[in-house]
């Protein structure tokens, strides 16, 4: 038990540095998306690049991962759609409580984890974990999000397409797949280059953390809390275990092999909370009070998810 405290405490320590330090005015909240905007579109970017074009291009892509977190997610987003459905008062309701339930924070405390728990695995989990979520699964709930809103211009085919662009556009994800193109073309990467994107990487760990708990300062706490709370179950208790019984099927019938640390890699992704910009995609929908609800439910009960999670996988 030592051990698994040891893994979590230091990740929610931070999380809670970073409550503290905005809560009593130390830094202002504008800070922190500051300090956002650096891990995202530095950080990460160079973590992603240097974790992806110093492994083989074999070591990267690991497929059967990669279809156990695609199936899960999609079951999971079956299962909450079939949900929410009944509960929720409004498809744009509906739509905010599905991402919520499917896209975990794989960059900002999903990476963290990792890193204290697979220290070799943690880059290359990152990176498929991004994959899946950036081009199928965050897709996905946009399109869900746009359709709630009504008949709108544009088909679906379209609106597709500019979601995928836009994803195909941020820096995480050109990183990953300058990463990808250094690896698969087999040349190595310059020493200068490495050293400077595992510096700047190194750095996006605890400063992701420390942003994930100045950010839910002053969040709108006016919501529907009977509603979030399901969402945040959704999230913490019903993905990672879809994720565990997808995985557990499709090892069974031998559909997919996984080394036994990316089993446990796969189910602690999908454990995680809810990824951070959710409330702005939440916004947008008008429902930003029951998702920041949420969210804040969801960030500080991981903390108990997470270690039993870790009890019994590790």
């Amino acid at each position: 038990m030592t051990a698994i405290f040891s893994i979590t405490f230091p990740i929610y320590a931070a999380v809670a540095i970073g409550y503290l330090i905005v809560w009593k005015g130390w830094f202002p909240r504008s800070a922190m998306q500051v300090m956002g905007k650096y891990v995202l579109h530095i950080a990460m970017p160079a973590l992603l690049f240097n974790a992806v074009a110093t492994r083989d291009i074999a070591d990267v892509i690991q497929p059967g991962y990669m279809v156990v977190y695609l199936v899960g997610g999609l079951v999971t987003g079956a299962v909450a759609f079939a949900w929410f459905s009944v509960t929720a008062s409004s498809k744009p309701r509906r739509a905010v409580a599905i991402m919520g339930s499917t896209c975990p924070n794989s960059g900002f405390v999903g990476y963290p984890l990792m890193l204290l728990t697979f220290p070799d695995l943690a880059g290359v989990v990152l990176a498929l974990n991004f994959l899946i979520e950036n081009i199928v699964l965050i897709p996905i709930c946009l399109v869900l999000m746009d359709m709630a809103n009504g008949p709108q211009e544009g088909s679906v085919v379209q609106k597709l397409g500019r979601i995928i662009w836009g994803v195909l556009t941020r820096p995480l994800v050109i990183g990953l797949l300058l990463g990808l193109a250094v690896s698969a073309s087999g040349l190595p990467l310059p020493g200068p280059v490495d050293r400077l994107t595992a510096m700047l990487g190194a750095s996006a760990s605890a400063l992701a953390l420390v942003v994930v708990g100045g950010s839910l300062v002053g969040l709108p706490m006016k919501g529907n809390r009977a509603f979030a709370a399901q969402i945040a179950a959704s999230k913490l208790i019903l993905h990672p275990a879809v994720m565990a019984l997808v995985a557990s099927i499709l090892i069974g019938v031998g559909v997919v092999s996984l080394p036994a640390d990316l089993h446990v890699a796969v189910i602690l992704s999908a454990a995680m909370p809810m990824f951070g910009i959710y409330t702005v995609f939440a916004q947008e929908q008008g429902q930003e009070g029951v998702a920041s609800v949420a969210m804040l439910g969801a960030t500080a009960f991981a903390f108990v998810t997470l270690t039993g999670l870790l009890v019994w996988l590790v």
